[in-house]
Formats: C-alpha cells, structure tokens, sequence
C-alpha cells in the first residue's frame, strides 16, 4: 500500500501547485475520485469533498504547498530513508497526507475525504468552507511527526505595517549588502529551534556599520517562513567585513537615502523575533512572532509579521503590543488571515487512535503542536465531531531542506488502514 502512496505522491509532485495556484491538483483529485466511483463536490473556495456509502469517518488533508528555491520545479531523491527534493521545498507537507487519502480511495474505502485549498497563505479555504460533512469523527493528516497524536493547535493572525519612507540626498559610496542561503524554516513549529533570521542578521550587521544610510532593505521570502534571504543598499565611507555577510560596490544606485536611517536600521535589529513565551507543560512556544517580510525604499515602506499563541487570549494580546509597537514607528497596521486556535482535548477518536498506535510504534505521546492546523477552524464549523492529527514525519517544511521519513509514512498508513477496519 505504502508503495501506492509515493507513486501518487510523485505524480502530485509533477503538476504546480503552490498556494494560490493548484488547480491543476485540484483537478487531478477530482478526476482521481470520480474515476473511483465517489461523488466529488467542490465550493467557491475550491474546497473538495469526496464521499460514498455512509461515512463515519472523515480524513482531512490540504492540496497546496509552499513553494520555496526552484518549486513548482521539483526533483525527488530517495537518500539513506528520507525522500527530499533538489534545491526546493518537496510538498510532502500536505501532499504525502493526500496520496494517503487518495490511496484509500482507490481501495473503495468509504469514508469522507475533504481536501481543503490555500492552507498555507492563512488556511483560506477550510475558513470558506461550504461543503457539508456527514462524518461525526475526523482525522486530519497533516501532523509531521510520528507515532504523535495531535490534540490541539495554535491561533495566527498576520500584521502588516505600512508607510512612508521620506528620503534625502546622499552621494557617499553605495554598497549592496547581503545574507542569504541561511536554513529557513516553518515559523512556527521551527521558531524555536534558533533558526537564524536573514532580516534580523542582516539588521544586526548594519546596525554596527557607522553612519550607514540605508536606500533600500529587502527580506523574506513569505509570511510563514523565517527568512532566508535578505538585501539592502546602503551609502557609506566604507563597511567591514563580516562572515555570512557580501559586500559588494555600486555605481548606478540613487542618489539617496532613507532619511533617519539609523532609526530604520535600529528597528529591524530590536523588533523582537521568536519565541515570546513556552508552555512547559506542553513543551512547546505558548506564544511567537516571525518577522517575515520587509521592504523599505523610497517606494513605502511595509514590515509583515506572522504571529501564533496556543489560546486565542494570548494571541489578542500579542497582537495588540506588536500593533502598539509599530505604530510607535509611524506605521499604519493592518491584521490578516486571523485563525482560531485548537484547544487541547482528548476524546473517543484521540484514544482510539493512541490505542492503534501502540502497535506500530515503538513510543506514543500525545502533544500539540504550534502552528495553525485547519481543525481549529472545522471545530467551530463542527462543535460536536470528535477530531485529532496524525502524520508521518517531516523535517524542515517550507524549506529547501524539507524531507519526509519513507519508512515513517508505511506506519503512519498502517494506523490509518487499521482506524479505517475497525470504524
């Protein structure tokens, strides 16, 4: 079965499908459930929803993928276990939680399988959802870490800052200034993991760098990763050398800087990055903030932040001294793609679940996991559905670096398989 699995993996892995541009794999899926017999439904938000018989079960799973280095171009390479991709993000990050549904589906299982759209530009499409669900239990499959059964997860909001950069003359020497290739990762279950950040390195660098006058600042890829590039030109007598750092001399940049350069310079290397507090209990962030994505020139000025916290109190809080604090600097802030927090909760489906695992598994747990999963927001579509998350393990989403443990996805189907029997 697990062989099944990597061949439909590979051919999601041949059509694009980046957030806010999967259509193709959203047909591919359709076609897939129609040719084995299920009704596929699908809504404006581009949701689908695949059912035969009288389901009591429903597997979750989301169609888009975050798409980072030569993505939607994507190599796979099987090494020493683990499948990656060359110099891009793989997409096992839901794409492996699809195959395994696809998979199942091919076998004639009856169940429901709701593949939801955009879940990685601020889970667009389980929050539009317009698909009615018969199931009273649901299993999502986007969980990256095995023998784990997931019983919660954190609330996001995303602020945007935006401004306007006065400028003024400066003929001193231009400089562009960079740091890129750092590791990246997914900002929030690696917030922790001390990543370092292109923006805040960057920052730092320059902030060291007397009298630098800043005409442009450029980092971050997107909202939910930690930076792995990022630029600026700057005009000075001269900049020293520094490791991770490439200098290199202008001769055609403007005739100007930022005015206050230093003030923009400082707020980049003090706004705060990472993790705000830890639940113990848990053993993981409470609370969080990724600084994403900054563009400072002439042009405007804007900042994004992604923000995450495991109740949805202490994301409101978070959010409104990250708010006060950035209007301090004369930004007008903006929030986006807000989305609930999953509260912790064990029921029938969760022991059920942990019950199976012991038997493929050498050590079981149950956690939560910090970062936004669609069943937050299905819990308050479905208050009554019992609902947890397994997956097999992935290492490094939204990154180069991201790969997915082969023997890892055997025995996360082989749970699968068996919930499926015995419900």
């Amino acid at each position: 079965m697990v062989s099944r699995v990597f061949e439909i993996f590979e051919e999601i892995v041949e059509i694009p499908h980046c957030s806010g541009a999967a259509e193709g794999v959203a047909e591919y899926i359709s076609d897939f459930g129609r040719r084995c017999g299920f009704e596929v439904q699908r809504d404006e938000a581009g949701n689908l929803l695949a059912r035969k018989g009288e389901p009591r079960l429903c597997l979750q799973a989301h169609y888009d993928m975050v798409c980072v280095g030569r993505a939607p171009q994507i190599e796979t390479v099987e090494e020493e276990g683990w499948l990656r991709a060359v110099d891009s993000s793989l997409g096992a990050d839901n794409g492996i939680g699809v195959a395994m549904m696809l998979a199942l589906m091919e076998r004639g299982e009856e169940l429901e399988y709701l593949f939801t759209a955009d879940e990685e530009i601020g889970l667009v499409g389980a929050k539009a959802l317009e698909l009615e669900l018969r199931s009273d239990r649901m299993l999502n499959l986007d969980f990256e870490e095995e023998g784990v059964v997931c019983i919660g997860c954190a609330g996001g909001v995303d602020l945007i800052a935006s401004g306007v950069c006065e400028t003024e003359v400066d003929r001193r020497p231009a400089w562009r200034v960079s740091v890129s290739g750092l590791p990246g990762g997914h900002s929030g279950v690696d917030i922790n993991k001390g990543i370092p950040n292109a923006v805040k390195v960057l920052a730092g660098y320059l902030a060291e760098q007397e009298g630098a006058a800043l005409v442009s600042f450029h980092g971050g890829e997107r909202r939910n990763s930690i930076p792995v590039h990022a630029k600026a030109i700057v005009r000075c007598e001269g900049l020293s050398d520094a490791e991770g750092v490439e200098i290199e001399p202008l001769v055609d940049a403007p005739a100007e800087a930022l005015a206050d350069s230093q003030r923009w310079i400082m707020l980049l290397s003090t706004v705060p990055h990472g993790v705000v507090e830890y639940n113990e209990e848990l053993g993981i962030p409470q609370s969080s903030l990724n600084l994403a994505q900054v563009s400072l020139s002439a042009q405007g000025c804007r900042i994004d932040y992604s923000l995450r916290a495991m109740s949805d109190e202490d994301l409101q809080a978070l959010a409104q001294r990250t708010q006060s604090m950035l209007q301090r600097y004369g930004f007008e802030v903006k929030r986006e793609d807000a989305y609930p927090s999953w509260k912790p909760q064990i029921n029938a489906l969760t022991l059920r679940v942990e019950e199976i695992m012991c038997r493929h598994f050498p050590e079981v747990k149950r956690t939560a996991i910090h970062a936004g999963l669609e069943c937050g927001i299905l819990s308050e579509k479905y208050p009554m559905m019992q609902m947890a998350s397994i997956g097999p393990t992935i290492e490094n989403p939204h990154s180069t670096r991201e790969r997915v443990k082969i023997d890892s996805v055997k025995k996360t189907m082989e749970v699968l398989e068996e919930l499926v029997r015995q419900l």
